[in-house]
């Protein structure tokens, strides 16, 4: 499997200990930025991120920003793109069970860490329920 990753600068701590957390599992991972605590704008990588989800270049991906709204919002303007704001532990299990979220959106100022690495390990490990919630995605992309 192969994840993109991207932050803004309130979540790239955040965003490096999760890339740490994917590649000692094994996982290839693409970083698309930011790379420290300067700040930047929040859209620029949500956007890197959810084009290469969109256009299928990476079957899922991660983003974190200070509450994850502001990436949430982005990233759901791409065709195909389901990103999921999940700072709970049922709702990073709900979005792949109902929704197959194919991108995670944290927020690095709300959580932390030991609990965004749980986050991350519940939403890659959870399958998707199919059957009636893909009845349910299919009606999601408006033309």
């Amino acid at each position: 499997m192969k994840i993109i990753v991207g932050s803004d600068h309130a979540g790239y701590s955040m965003k490096e200990k999760v890339k740490t957390f994917l590649q000692d599992r094994g996982i290839m991972v693409e970083d698309v930025g930011t790379y420290s605590e300067k700040s930047v704008d929040y859209p620029d990588f949500g956007k890197k991120v959810a084009r290469k989800v969109s256009d299928g270049r990476f079957e899922r991906g991660i983003l974190i920003c200070g509450t994850g709204i502001g990436m949430s919002m982005v990233a759901n303007r791409f065709k195909g793109v389901r990103a999921a704001l999940a700072n709970d532990l049922f709702s990073a299990i709900m979005s792949r069970r109902h929704n197959n979220a194919n991108i995670l959106v944290m927020g690095g100022r709300l959580i932390g860490d030991t609990l965004a690495l749980q986050l991350v390990d519940a939403w890659l490990e959870t399958p998707f329920d199919g059957g009636v919630h893909q009845r349910r995605l299919d009606k999601l992309d408006v033309d």
